[in-house]
C-alpha cells in the first residue's frame, strides 16, 4: 500500500519550484522589457562604462538563462551565472552608496546573488527538468550483470 502523501510533492521541492520562478520572473520580464528599449539600454551601460555590444548577451542570460531556471534545467550551471551576474551589476552600476536608492540596489542584487548561489548549491529540487532527466538517465543505464571472466 504506497504511503499516504505518496503523490503529493514534499515541502522542499515545492519550496525550490517556487524560489526559483521568483528569482526568475525579474530576469525573464527585464529581458524582454530590455529588447523593446535596446537602445536606451545600451545607452544606459555605456553611462557607466560598460560596452553596449554586451546589450545581446545580458537578454540571452536574461530571457533564456531565466527560463531556464523557471524548468530547472542546467540550473547549478545557470544559477551560478546569475549569481556572477547579479555582482556584477550590484559593482558596476549601483555602487553610489551615497545615494540611499543605489545602495538599496546594490543590496538587492547582492541579495539575489545569495539566492541563486543557494541554488547552484542546493540544486533545482524534485520538480525539475534536471532531476527527470537524472531518474530517466539512471533508469537507462544497463544494470551491472556477472563479470564474465
Amino acid at each position: 500500500m504506497p504511503a499516504p502523501n505518496a503523490g503529493l510533492a514534499k515541502p522542499a521541492a515545492v519550496g525550490l519550484l517556487v524560489g526559483r520562478l521568483l528569482l526568475a520572473l525579474i530576469f525573464v520580464h527585464e529581458g524582454w522589457t530590455i529588447m523593446g528599449k535596446f537602445g536606451d539600454a545600451a545607452t544606459y551601460m555605456q553611462k557607466f562604462g560598460v560596452s553596449g555590444r554586451l546589450l545581446p548577451a545580458v537578454i540571452a542570460l536574461e530571457l533564456c538563462g531565466g527560463l531556464l531556471i523557471v524548468v530547472g534545467a542546467f540550473t547549478r550551471l545557470v544559477a551560478s551565472a546569475f549569481a556572477i551576474f547579479c555582482v556584477l551589476t550590484a559593482v558596476l552600476f549601483h555602487a553610489q552608496f551615497a545615494d540611499s536608492n543605489q545602495l538599496l540596489h546594490f543590496q538587492k542584487d547582492l541579495a539575489i546573488a545569495g539566492g541563486f548561489l543557494v541554488l547552484a548549491v542546493s540544486g533545482p529540487g524534485a520538480l525539475s527538468a534536471d532531476r527527470y532527466i537524472e531518474v530517466y538517465l539512471r533508469r537507462r543505464r544497463p544494470r551491472a550483470g556477472p563479470d564474465p571472466g
